[in-house]
Order: C-alpha cells, then structure tokens, then sequence
C-alpha cells in the first residue's frame, strides 16, 4: 500500500538524525492522519524536541516552533492587529499559529492562560485575532512536548480541556543501549544532525485521508470499544472518565493502525493497542488512587479485564 510505503520512507528518513523512536513514528503518522494533536512527555534530553523537528521536516509544509516559557503571552502565538503609522490603518500581523506543523516546546511550562489560547485551533482549526477569524490550512498539528509536572519547578498542569483535545500522549522513555551507542557513533563520526527529505507531500496526506475513511469497523470491535470507554465512566479509581470525543479518538486511531498495517478493516487488537495511547491522558483518578497507581496502568488493568473478542466479521 502506498501509506505503507511512505511510511517506512519517512522512518529512513527520520532515523538520519533520530536514533529508533519507529513505534512513535507510526503513532506520529496515525495522529497527522486523524487531524489529531499530539503530546510528548519524557524527562529532559530524551530527543522530544529532536523528533518532533525531524518529524515536521520529514512531510510538507509550513512548520513554526515556540519555546514556552511563563511570560509567553496569548498573543504571542494567535498574533495581533497593531497600528500601522505609515498606512494609517490597523493591520493584522498571525502569530506562530498560522502554520501547518507547530512544535509548542515545553507547553507546561507557560501559564494556564497561555496553554488556552491554543484550544480554538486545536479544535476548530481556526484562530480569532481581535475579533477576526483566520482558518488554518490543513494538515494543522499541534506536537506538543512536556517534561513531567512532579519533577519540574516552574510548570504547570495542562487543563482538562486543553489534555482532552491531545489525540495521543507518547511517554518518550530511555533509549536501549544499542540505541545510545549509535548516538555516540554519530555524534563521533559528525552525523548527528543530517538534512533530513521530505517524503510526504500534502497530496499524499489528503489522499490517504480519504482511504482512511473506508476502514470498516464492525458490530464486534464497535462493542469491545464502547466497553472499555463505558467502563472508565464507573470504574472505581477514576473520578472523570473518557469523554465522547476520546471514544471517537479511539476509533479513529483505531482505524488508522489498521491502515497503516495494511488493512481496510480493524481488528480488536487494533483498539487494544491504542488504547493506552489515546485514553492514559484523559482519565484523571480519585485522590484516593492517585496515591498509588498512575492512569496509564488503570488503562492497562482495565484493558486485562475485558475479553479480547476472537471472531471479527469483515
């Protein structure tokens, strides 16, 4: 298939400057896919910014980044409309937004307010500047990256709103050590950072779209979906549970999996593995549980106490 293709393109291509990270690839892809945002976490020098860069340069488009920090205002990324003494009239400058890829580094770490400004492009694809609307060109991404709230001074947690509109979280963890030893050998050799091609164009991406839209998803795998989002609503240790918006990123990312892997229909498996991906950032636990579990492993214990269904019809 030809999204098979592109896609193991764009790991050669990446791999030039990021070492491994192949699983992440695949699920970056699902989410471009999907029109869905992205949320990257990891302690400090783990490559997030790195892959996120790489990535961005790896498909077409326009690509902008900004550095958060806490004096980043709102309208330092929607822009603003100033007075233009030669002209003698108001003109409207977009801010970073107005792009096709934006790397929001370290997005914990600017205010509440600021973390807000993002929501109306990140849901409506579209941004208001002064009362003035500008659409977004599609693809539209949002890679955000963050390191964990409990370990950094200065941060601060994202809103719910703000987590909920994050189509996956990827938990960006150490490197093996055949992996490490590779960056040592660029690093010595002097190829640590390479110019990186772009592979897929915004045709390819609207194309594959539309293929994505005739991946069947049947009563089977519908069902076993719809327990496992219905069962975080009553589960015990959670207090908010999978809104209507996650269960239709499950499907969703579902179904790109299953494009990606080569087939028109999705299996239960297909939900089981993005299961975490999608739903581990939208949960949030009771005090009482947060003392002693963390929400990705209630997803995983969740996921385990559900039968996998074994007869899918297509």
């Amino acid at each position: 298939m030809e999204l098979v293709n592109k896609l193991e393109q764009l790991k050669i291509e990446i791999s030039k400057n990021v070492v491994g990270r192949e699983h992440e690839v695949e699920m970056m892809v699902i989410a471009l896919l999907n029109n869905g945002h992205i949320l990257m976490e990891s302690v400090p020098g783990t490559g997030k910014t790195l892959l996120a860069k790489t990535f961005a340069r790896g498909i077409s488009g326009l690509f902008s980044r900004i550095q958060f920090t806490p004096d980043v205002l709102p309208s330092d990324i929607t822009g603003i409309q100033f007075f233009n003494p030669k002209l003698q009239e108001f003109e409207l400058k977009p801010g970073p937004i107005v792009t096709n890829i934006l790397l929001a580094d370290e997005i914990n770490r600017a205010t509440p307010r600021t973390q807000s400004s993002l929501l109306e492009a990140m849901e409506e694809n579209q941004v208001t500047i002064d009362g003035h609307t500008i659409s977004l060109k599609s693809p539209f991404l949002v890679i955000a990256t963050q390191n964990p709230v409990e370990s950094q001074q200065g941060t601060f947690q994202l809103p719910v709103a703000q987590m909920d509109r994050f189509f996956i979280k990827l938990s960006l963890g150490y490197p093996e050590v055949n992996e490490e030893r590779e960056m040592i050998k660029k690093h010595r050799f002097g190829t640590a950072t390479t110019e990186v091609n772009s592979v897929i164009s915004e045709e390819d991406i609207n194309s594959i779209k539309e293929e994505l839209k005739n991946v069947k998803l049947t009563e089977v795998v519908e069902e076993y979906l719809l327990q496992i989002t219905r069962k975080t609503r009553n589960h015990p240790s959670i207090e908010l549970g999978i809104s209507p918006r996650g269960t239709l990123a499950l499907v969703k990312a579902a179904q790109g999996r299953a494009l990606i892997k080569g087939r028109s229909y999705v299996v239960p498996n297909d939900v089981k593995e993005m299961a975490p991906f999608v739903l581990g950032h939208r949960i949030y636990l009771s005090a009482e549980a947060s003392l002693t579990m963390t929400p990705e492993k209630v997803v995983e214990d969740l996921l385990e106490s559900i039968p996998l269904p074994v007869e899918v019809e297509v």
